[in-house]
């Protein structure tokens, strides 16, 4: 049985994993005892919260065909299930990653790890693509994916300031 989603769901997950994301940096911060690495850290974790913004925005776009139900949910199980593809898909925001945090990290360790992580985000949301039908704004996750994307080349300027 194959479950469609739609582009209100994908934005859903979007929203909890930047969420995720920039618990992984407080976290990250919390466990280091470099001054200057917890602000470093603490900026980073401002840049999830951004791009949560940004998510909510583009979802407050969407339009009503876009968020049409694709299974019948009475007990809305699917927002409960929503919340597991993020928690648990293994890329950025991971709780996993968080908790095997040690306070050891180097700043370019912890970008490094963060940007492993965005990249997988971005194979989960290609993936996701081909369980939003075009009706339900499957081409709303080629958003998220060119944000998922600057992700990427943020944390890459981020790594090159901060290695030399």
């Amino acid at each position: 049985m194959r479950y469609d989603f739609n582009a209100d769901e994908m934005f859903e997950i979007a929203i909890r994993i930047e969420e995720n994301g920039a618990k992984f940096y407080r976290k990250a911060a919390e466990r280091q005892s470099n001054p200057d690495n917890r602000k470093m850290l603490a900026k980073l974790a401002d840049m999830e919260d951004t791009h949560k913004v940004t998510f909510e925005k583009l979802r407050s776009q969407i339009s009503e065909q876009e968020r049409t139900q694709t299974i019948f949910d009475p007990h809305d199980e699917s927002s409960q299930y929503l919340a597991a593809m993020a928690d648990t898909h293994g890329g950025e925001g991971s709780p996993r990653a968080a908790d095997a945090l040690t306070g050891n990290e180097s700043i370019s360790e912890i970008v490094d790890i963060a940007l492993g992580l965005e990249k997988e985000s971005i194979l989960f949301y290609i993936g996701l693509k081909d369980m939003v039908p075009p009706k339900y704004g499957q081409d709303m996750l080629d958003d998220i994916i060119r944000q998922e994307r600057q992700h990427i080349i943020q944390l890459t300027a981020f790594r090159k300031k901060y290695k030399s």
